[in-house]
């Protein structure tokens, strides 16, 4: 085998010219114009619109916060409203229950010195159980936990409810004492007892309700009421004269129920309301029929002793028969010579229109009473529009 021929050439790169590499022209710097406005704007500069972006995101990202601030606050505003009402609200349901619980012993007291046939033992016994009742009341009030402003009327709460419990622990205590005696030092020991009732109803009133009512109404609370709170029932109960006439009723009770005196109510007057008309027995009386519509009547005690427990019954009937609208109510006390007026309303005469009717009223009797005609009065009337 030959050796390689080294000196071999390739002819078809020969005639082939030298290359070169190929080189970029170079980068021309723009500089910019100091006057004029080109097309494109290239007469101004980028730095401040790229300043200004900054500026405006700090200024969404403020305003975002100041409205998160002040979304919260109206929240949090609210809540501590929704609070407040609620402390207030909750505080007041819980009054609301001591106060119409005493009152309802008010009620109580009253009908235990105005039950006919009662002795003083069994009334002194009547107010030992409710006096008890009152302590529980003063209990559940001294647990209350009521909203910051009104700690000072809660304590006037308390004693309220305390005068309550002096005050008809002390009738009852001096009803056991006095027994069967009518004397004036008794009577007045009775009518002093009887005033703390009276005074814890001023307390209540002035001391308590008023001031919580306006501190809901400086606090921006509504929606919340204050309950009445009432524990004597009518003041001719608890004044020294009727207490004298309490323990004469009492000594005729606990001598076995023997009357003594003069005993008996009569019918005074009957009115139409709201015009006022005093009605007649003896002639026909047009009363205009009207959504008020009631009827007032007077009736005294004409005897010389206390008279209780009344019932006096007012019926409407048509002359041609049909239902009877029939109301009653109870006189609680009457002393001699007194006249008291009881008012019966909520009458529908819509069925008794032109056509003729009649107004009865009717006092039962008391113990010992006689006469009693004047018990009973009729009236002829006829309803208009």
């Amino acid at each position: 085998m030959d050796p390689p021929d080294d000196d071999i050439q390739f002819d078809f790169f020969e005639d082939e010219p030298a290359t070169t590499e190929v080189q970029k022209p170079p980068s021309r710097v723009r500089l910019p114009r100091r006057g004029g406005s080109g097309t494109g704007g290239g007469g101004r500069s980028d730095r401040p619109t790229r300043g200004f972006q900054p500026l405006l995101r700090l200024l969404a990202l403020i305003a975002i916060v100041v409205a998160l601030l002040v979304f919260f606050g109206l929240l949090i505003q609210s809540c501590a409203s929704t609070s407040k009402h609620d402390s207030y609200s909750s505080y007041m349901n819980n009054v609301s229950k001591i106060a119409h619980g005493s009152q309802d012993n008010g009620a109580s007291v009253a009908t235990a010195l105005t039950t006919p046939g009662t002795t003083a033992a069994d009334i002194s016994k009547n107010l030992d159980g409710i006096a008890e009742s009152e302590r529980q009341n003063v209990s559940a009030a001294e647990r209350l936990d009521p909203p910051g402003r009104l700690r000072g009327e809660n304590q006037q709460l308390v004693q309220t409810l305390q005068l309550r419990v002096n005050g008809v622990q002390g009738l009852a205590d001096a009803l056991q004492g006095a027994g069967s005696s009518t004397s004036s030092t008794d009577a007045n020991m009775l009518s002093e007892q009887a005033d703390r009732l009276l005074a814890s109803d001023i307390i209540y009133s002035d001391f308590f309700k008023a001031p919580t009512i306006a501190d809901m109404k400086a606090q921006g609370v509504s929606g919340v009421s204050v309950p009445d709170s009432t524990f004597v029932t009518s003041r001719d109960l608890i004044t020294e004269r009727s207490m004298s006439l309490l323990l004469q009723r009492l000594q005729g009770a606990s001598t076995g129920g023997t009357v003594t005196g003069l005993h008996g109510t009569n019918i005074e007057q009957t009115k139409a309301l709201p015009a006022g008309t005093v009605l007649s027995e003896t002639v026909e009386n047009t009363v205009k029929a009207s959504t008020d519509l009631a009827f007032a009547v007077s009736i005294k005690d004409s005897g010389d002793s206390q008279e209780v427990g009344i019932k006096v019954t007012l019926t409407l009937q048509r002359d041609t028969g049909g239902t009877a609208i029939v109301r009653t109510q109870t006189l609680d006390v009457i002393n001699p010579g007194q006249v008291k007026t009881l008012t019966f309303s909520g009458f529908n005469v819509s069925g008794f229109f032109a056509l003729k009717s009649h107004l009865r009223v009717a006092v039962a009797p008391v113990k010992g009473e006689v006469k009693l005609d004047n018990n009973r009065a009729s009236y002829p009337v006829i309803f208009s529009l």
